[in-house]
């Protein structure tokens, strides 16, 4: 946080346990300002940095970069509104928020068409103007953090790497390194948790736009009578609660590239205007019927079946063909069992810097469990559960125990119940889970020393298989007949 009148990045309080990885800039004339949003936002993992004039901001924009940037319209003698052409000139991708007060809202919408990604109303709704804040810094995150095609080295955490080697994946990367230079609309389909955003910003990193806006919409996370007015804009009265006019996603993002998720979920009112986009490259905004000319790509997906929904008219069939014009599949975790391993690696090291003193490796045992898991959650769910076993891991490695019980129940509904079932006994992987079994009881007993007790319950269950023939029991555990007796007394 920055103490009123700063333009430097000192905090105002002592730095937060929280990781602080991304910095708001506010350009304002006015230390209240400076001293409200130090305040709204000392809570957050987040460092806040102070100009009080247009100059003052972009000098120390160059010198320091900020993931989002909120600044007034007005400044004394200086229009915010110069800055921001300055700023888009220096940084196209630069997100910016601006202020305004009440009756300049007409100011604000000019400054949406120079680029500003959204505008706040003084005096400010907290709780809006924190959703507005955490949009934009998701926004300007989502733009700035590569996402990387296997073959190269691993980066550190703040890129994301599409990882799998197995063959479903290398269609995936061939199909993105050549459409990814065109301009062609593309759909990717694919379970939830699969990484379909993931492959979007690959797309959009390695086209002709990257130097424009990305901006990205949940269609399914958006009220059906808000989402055409988050995609289009409205004019003011259009609707009820339409206090000002508003400009879209469309009009926004104009040269840059628009991903629409959870396609599927789309009405099909907003479907037919999404088509003239596609068709005209033009659009109204709510309640008016003058036509406004837009430049984007459009990159879709859906984890439903889009042809199943057209023939029970759910999905209009000339929009699917429109998307559909390149298509990407993502595989699920469960087709491409043989990337578990590599998957599971890349998490520990991702995630290495919030667990320094936590695991670097997965032993032979948790990962047969992980292998005989499902994973409905796909790559999300194995990333998540990685997670969590480096929170609950003591040591440098991952074992069982350190495993959710859902993910553990897998394994134990494959392996048969009877041990004098040579069938189960057969297989390796029934051993090392049955070992893995043996390991995590004692665990739950917090025994200091495990070898012990797992020595004496293995010698007493022999003697079990083989009640009264010491040299069977000997031979069966592959250990000397004297050594057997030792272990008796013992």
């Amino acid at each position: 946080m920055t103490k009123k009148g700063s333009s430097t990045a000192a905090p105002a309080t002592q730095p937060s346990p929280k990781e602080v990885n991304q910095k708001i800039l506010i350009i304002d004339d006015e230390k209240d300002v400076h001293y409200s949003f130090s305040r709204l936002l000392e809570a957050e993992p987040l460092q806040v940095l102070s100009a009080e004039s247009g100059d003052e901001g972009l000098k120390l924009l160059k010198q320091q970069p900020a993931d989002v940037v909120v600044m007034d319209i007005r400044m004394g003698n200086q229009n915010g509104l110069e800055t921001l052409k300055l700023i888009r000139q220096f940084n196209p991708k630069q997100v910016v928020i601006m202020m305004t007060a009440y009756g300049t809202s007409q100011t604000a919408i000019e400054a949406m068409k120079l680029g500003a990604y959204d505008y706040v109303l003084k005096p400010f709704d907290i709780s809006q103007l924190k959703q507005l804040l955490a949009r934009a810094l998701d926004a300007a995150k989502t733009m700035k953090e590569p996402v990387v095609l296997p073959n190269k080295p691993i980066p550190n955490e703040t890129h994301q790497t599409i990882v799998g080697n197995s063959g479903a994946m290398q269609n995936v990367y061939k199909t993105v390194g050549q459409v990814a230079p065109t301009s062609a609309t593309v759909l990717i389909t694919g379970e939830s948790g699969t990484g379909k955003e993931l492959v979007a910003r690959a797309i959009y990193q390695n086209s002709t736009r990257s130097n424009k806006l990305f901006i990205a919409i949940n269609c399914a996370a958006i009220p059906e009578n808000l989402l055409e007015s988050e995609l289009f804009g409205h004019e003011r009265g259009a609707f009820t609660g339409a206090m000002n006019q508003r400009i879209g996603k469309f009009e926004l993002g104009d040269g840059g590239t628009i991903f629409l998720d959870e396609i599927g979920e789309m009405p099909v009112t907003t479907q037919t205007k999404i088509l003239r986009v596609l068709q005209e490259g033009e659009f109204s905004r709510l309640g008016n019927n003058d036509s406004i000319k837009t430049d984007v790509r459009l990159i879709t997906a859906t984890n439903k079946n889009l042809q199943q929904a057209v023939v029970k008219g759910e999905f209009r069939e000339d929009l699917f063909y429109r998307l559909n014009v390149v298509s990407v599949h993502l595989p699920s975790l469960r087709e491409r069992m043989e990337d578990i391993p590599i998957l599971i690696n890349y998490f520990l090291q991702k995630h290495r810097s919030k667990h320094p003193s936590g695991p670097v490796q997965i032993s032979d045992n948790a990962l047969e469990i992980f292998k005989a898991h499902n994973w409905p959650g796909n790559v999300r769910e194995l990333e998540n559960v990685v997670q969590r076993a480096m929170v609950f891991a003591t040591g440098s490695v991952i074992l069982p125990i350190h495993l959710p019980e859902e993910i553990k129940a897998a394994i134990r509904n494959q392996i048969a119940p009877g041990v004098a079932d040579k069938s189960s006994t057969d297989s390796p992987s029934t051993v090392a889970s049955a070992a893995a079994r043996l390991v995590e009881a004692v665990a739950r007993d917090h025994k200091s020393k495990a070898w012990p007790h797992i020595e004496k319950a293995i010698v007493e269950a022999a003697a079990a298989q083989f009640p009264g023939d010491l040299p069977g029991a000997a031979k069966f555990l592959g250990l000397p007949v004297e050594t057997l007796k030792k272990l008796s007394k013992k």
